[in-house]
């Protein structure tokens, strides 16, 4: 019984190696076939653009090369340069002593005279708005009966 037992098994091994071995040479069939779809397809595609583009393409194509123009500054056009153009454009500067908060009847009961208090005191430095950006403080002058001001301290980005 058990020599019946290991003969069986040994069948069902043989059939198993038997059908590994069919297993595997059809995936190798369908891998040559497979293989030659692709390489005619590649042939295909090759063709077609060798008729699209007139000429038949190689395998050491090189690109041609681009040529860029100068970029240099020409002789004879010094009388402005690019950042003088930026010279011409306006931009909103504004200085600021300082701030408060008022209510609407607050403000409607201002009259000539009225003081109204700023969140600074005399003697600190104001800030320099540019197109509403902070980009310097500064110190409050008179110069012939002109309030201006000082730079004192840039304000980096």
């Amino acid at each position: 019984m058990q020599a019946d037992a290991t003969n069986e098994v040994a069948a069902g091994e043989s059939t198993a190696s038997q059908g590994d071995a069919a297993y595997d040479e059809s995936v190798k069939d369908d891998d040559a076939v497979q293989t030659a779809d692709i390489e005619k397809l590649l042939d295909q595609a090759t063709e077609s653009l060798e008729e699209a583009t007139g000429e038949k393409a190689s395998a050491e194509a090189s690109p041609a090369p681009f040529n860029l123009n100068d970029l240099s500054p020409t002789e004879g056009t010094s009388e402005r340069q690019p950042i003088d153009l930026l010279g011409e454009v306006e931009m909103d500067l504004r200085i600021e002593l300082g701030r408060t908060q008022m209510c609407l009847d607050e403000v409607l009961q201002l009259r000539g005279g009225s003081v109204v208090a700023l969140d600074k005191l005399a003697g600190d430095p104001v800030d320099v708005f540019v197109n509403g950006r902070l980009i310097a403080r500064g110190e409050v002058l008179v110069m012939n009966d002109n309030f201006c001001i000082r730079v004192t301290e840039l304000v980096g980005a």
